[in-house]
């Protein structure tokens, strides 16, 4: 199967300031290549801080993982268990399917292949 037909799952991981390096650690460790990271600034309601019981910082970093649908779940785990809501960085994870990825190193490899088999 190649990258074409490969699924992917994008994972974003929405964390206090500051902890994106354990998300990171945590997502490689279960598999994942690499990552970017985005900051942001969160804008949840007080009542959120009472409902979770927890107090909002609202500087954020954003970690975005693209990785294959297979190692998806081990990713998720990891990140939860290294960054979730009861960690300092009260983090939340979630992943979204892609319909197609491109710009990845066997991706090429394979056009490559592809074209020299139709010459």
């Amino acid at each position: 199967m190649d990258n074409m037909e490969k699924k992917y799952e994008a994972i974003f991981c929405i964390i206090n300031a500051g902890f994106s390096d354990d998300v990171m650690f945590a997502a490689r460790k279960a598999g994942a290549a690499g990552g970017t990271i985005i900051k942001g600034r969160g804008t949840a309601p007080r009542e959120a801080e009472k409902m979770f019981n927890i107090a909002i910082q609202p500087e954020k970093e954003i970690v975005m993982l693209l990785v294959p649908y297979e190692i998806k779940d081990d990713v998720l785990r990891e990140i939860y268990q290294a960054a979730g809501l009861g960690s300092a960085s009260q983090g939340i994870a979630f992943s979204v399917p892609v319909a197609r990825a491109v710009g990845l190193t066997d991706f090429f490899k394979k056009e490559k292949e592809q074209h020299k088999t139709e010459d």
